[in-house]
């Protein structure tokens, strides 16, 4: 850097000084050169390996990926099946192209959408930035703002005149009213991440147009929750598969006039759910009929999960975790006919699991960890004819178990940690295939 500068005018150092408060190289042709050499391993890499790696720079640098967002993503974008893509992270994790993590406490299996995730050095993200912005702007498979501003880029601004071709959009900015949207036509936009910081969020009203958006990913990286405006543009997502809502305030999906036919995945993150999915302000099932997979994490308002979820017929994975306010399930779990997988984690003051739990005949897996205040499985536990797996760790007020779960003759395993273990050492006499897992307990009180 000096020697680049030496013997310049002033006005080179001043725009020196200018790029780098910008976060942005002094001389755009040292990071190329250094991009250019990182390039080769990128070159080695399969068709598929390439495009997924690309999709890594649309995320904000030094923030964690969740692994949930990640792996969904590729599998619509690139129709790939969930091993495939999996395979594809553990490939570039190997060959050093991005890290995977995995919280200790989390086991084997994950509960918690942050238990794992991606991180990128800002070097390979700087490559995948790099690499796909080759070529004019309305060209380019992935449309990204690499950190946040105001506003749109100027460039983007400058060509809105013509389509962008772009199937990933992701854009960084901070609160931008209504009347600021630029207009753009994105009618190839399969995937859109609204990263943004305010306590008010209007959504682009080009999203009105963006028919074949199937993932829609909004993250708000502000300290309080923000109350999303102009949510109409929503009834025109009529391909939308996935739905990722951080850190906002859940919106009145009451004036919802038309059934999302396609969407199959909501996560809801840091969330105030409020009453929005109270059965006496939206039908649920009508709104949403082909749900399989719904998550809440960290919706601490949320001190009922709503009853008209249990109407959701086509439920196959419910994933309730950290919500430290909830204390009751609805007593009608028993309608989710379809329901595989049931994770209560972490939600500390639940007390008892409803009867209706046990009436599930397609659950393979129950999480029950860190809800502390449970003390006792229900009685009819048994009738839980395919369940395979129960994790309780960090359960320590069951003392004992009810006598039907020596009726589950598909269970083949049982995690928890060492307070607990004594209650299924019986069991475990009597079934000795049935493998109990014994996990330690770190300082914190939390298992390992």
């Amino acid at each position: 850097m000096g020697g680049s500068l030496r013997g310049q005018p002033e006005i080179f150092w001043c725009s020196a000084r200018n790029r780098l408060q910008r976060g942005l190289p002094i001389d755009e042709s040292h990071e190329n050169n250094l991009l250019e050499r990182m390039k080769i391993s990128f070159d080695h890499l399969d068709k598929k390996m390439k495009e997924c790696f690309l999709d890594l720079g649309s995320f904000l640098e030094d923030r964690p990926i969740p692994l949930d967002i990640l792996i969904n993503m590729w599998m619509e974008v690139h129709d790939l099946h969930q091993e495939d893509a999996y395979v594809i992270l553990y490939e570039l994790a190997n060959k050093n192209l991005l890290t995977l993590v995995k919280d200790r406490r989390a086991g084997e299996i994950c509960s918690s959408c942050y238990d794992a995730f991606v991180t990128m050095h800002d070097v390979l993200r700087n490559l995948a930035l790099y690499l796909n912005n080759q070529g004019e702007v309305n060209e380019r498979e992935q449309l990204v703002m690499p950190r946040r501003e105001a506003a749109l880029p100027r460039d983007w601004e400058r060509h809105s005149d013509q389509p962008f071709k772009a199937r990933i959009v992701s854009i960084h900015t901070g609160g931008i009213s209504e009347m600021d949207w630029p207009k753009m036509e994105l009618p190839k936009s399969e995937v859109l991440i609204l990263n943004f910081k305010a306590k008010e969020y209007f959504f682009p009203p080009f999203m009105a147009d963006m028919r074949k958006l199937c993932v829609l990913i909004l993250i708000n990286q502000d300290t309080s929750n923000a109350v999303l405006q102009n949510f109409s543009v929503f009834s025109s997502l009529i391909n939308l598969k996935s739905l990722w809502l951080e850190k906002v305030n859940v919106p009145d999906l009451s004036k919802t006039t038309i059934p999302f036919t396609k969407l199959q995945k909501i996560s809801l993150i840091l969330c105030k759910v409020n009453s929005s999915l109270d059965p006496s302000v939206v039908d649920l099932p009508r709104t949403f009929p082909c749900i399989s997979d719904l998550t809440f994490d960290h919706c601490d308002d949320m001190m009922e999960l709503p009853s008209s979820i249990c109407m959701m017929q086509s439920l196959k994975s419910l994933r309730v975790t950290n919500c430290h306010g909830l204390r009751r399930l609805p007593p009608n779990m028993d309608q989710l006919t379809k329901l595989e997988t049931l994770r209560i984690y972490a939600c500390p003051n639940l007390r008892t699991l409803p009867p209706g739990i046990c009436e599930l005949r397609c659950l393979k897996y129950l999480d029950i960890s860190g809800c502390v205040k449970l003390v006792e499985l229900p009685e009819r536990i048994g009738n839980l004819i395919s369940l395979e797996l129960i994790d309780m760790r960090e359960c320590s007020q069951i003392r004992c178990l009810p006598k039907s779960v020596m009726d589950m003759q598909s269970l083949k395993r049982i995690i928890c940690d060492e307070e607990i273990s004594p209650v299924w050492r019986d069991v475990k006499r009597a079934r000795p295939e049935l493998h109990l897992q014994v996990v330690e307990v770190l300082h914190s009180g939390l298992p390992a």
